[in-house]
């Protein structure tokens, strides 16, 4: 199988904002992750000899299996990219690259490095060393194919509140499971029984392989290729959802069978501009426990109203 290698690099006065809303264009194809080239970024001083260079330029790169539909996604981007210019100012040129899959599945990886993403976790890729302090808890990931590096944002996000709001034996459900990590976090914080759910065949693959390198015990968790909790029949005190807005707001409707009297439901994906809406939609049937911001990303953590 081969891949597209979208490169979008871009000229703008808020370059975080604009990575946001290019990387929010990228998610809205299902991809778990991208890869975000800052010239700003100053090299962390026990980098190894052999860390990338600092780019020329801001880039924020997507990788596209090559198909009917990676073809389509392509003029997809450029024409939302175009309106992004439309409405943002913002200057841009896509560059794209075809690559074969073992180039495809190596090349991000000198991007990701070792990184603290809440008060507790530090997510280390396999491929580097890690010393960690007494008081922190190390994820060993190995994002592979479904190419989720636990680094985003929104991730830092939901893992913060895990620390916060999960409860020792706590049966938990992580829904667009993704590389598996916030199942990972979990599982060390003491969670019960674990299930994933991602509509991606691949990610739960990648999932289950990372959670054996943690040592979760295969009779702890469960992974299901499926949408949303359609294929739930059980019901969880910890649920977790991050995924897009949009898919949220589907996901409302049917959340709360699965979610046990006190269950706590975090959802998080959601960019700023679109946290209002969310919160509406939730007012209903949820109490808001705390709403969480990071780079113009949004969690939010609430209770079914008794």
């Amino acid at each position: 199988m081969k891949w597209i290698e979208a490169r979008v690099v871009f000229n703008h006065p808020d370059g975080q904002l604009a990575v946001d809303l290019i990387s929010a264009v990228f998610f809205d194809f299902g991809l778990q992750g991208v890869v975000v080239e800052d010239p700003g970024l100053e090299p962390a001083e026990d980098w190894a000899e052999d860390a990338i260079g600092r780019p020329a330029h801001y880039a924020v790169i997507g990788y596209l299996p090559q198909n009917r539909q990676g073809e389509q996604r392509c003029r997809i981007l450029e024409d939302k990219l175009a309106q992004l210019q439309q409405h943002h100012d913002l200057v841009f040129r896509i560059n794209y690259r075809l690559m074969d899959e073992q180039d495809w599945a190596e090349s991000w990886k000198a991007f990701f490095w070792p990184q603290q993403i809440s008060p507790r976790f530090v997510v280390k890729p396999t491929w580097r060393e890690y010393e960690p302090d007494a008081d922190q808890l190390v994820i060993e990931l190995d994002p592979g194919m479904a190419f989720g590096t636990g680094t985003h944002p929104t991730t830092s996000l939901c893992v913060a509140m895990l620390e916060r709001y999960l409860r020792p034996g706590d049966a938990f459900l992580d829904i667009g499971t993704g590389s598996g990590i916030l199942m990972i976090a979990a599982a060390k914080l003491g969670a019960g029984r674990l299930c994933g759910i991602d509509k991606d065949e691949v990610a739960v693959a990648v999932a289950e392989k990372n959670l054996r390198l943690n040592g979760v015990p295969a009779q702890q968790f469960r992974l299901q290729v499926g949408n949303l909790v359609d294929s739930v029949n059980e019901k969880y005190h910890f649920v977790v959802a991050n995924i897009l807005t949009y898919v949220i707001l589907e996901l409302l409707e049917d959340v709360t069978r699965v979610l046990a009297d006190g269950a706590v439901f975090v959802c998080s994906g959601i960019i700023d501009e679109n946290q209002n809406l969310v919160k509406a939609a939730m007012r209903s049937r949820f109490d808001l426990l705390a709403v969480d911001e990071k780079e113009q990303w949004v969690a939010i953590a609430s209770r079914l109203k008794a």
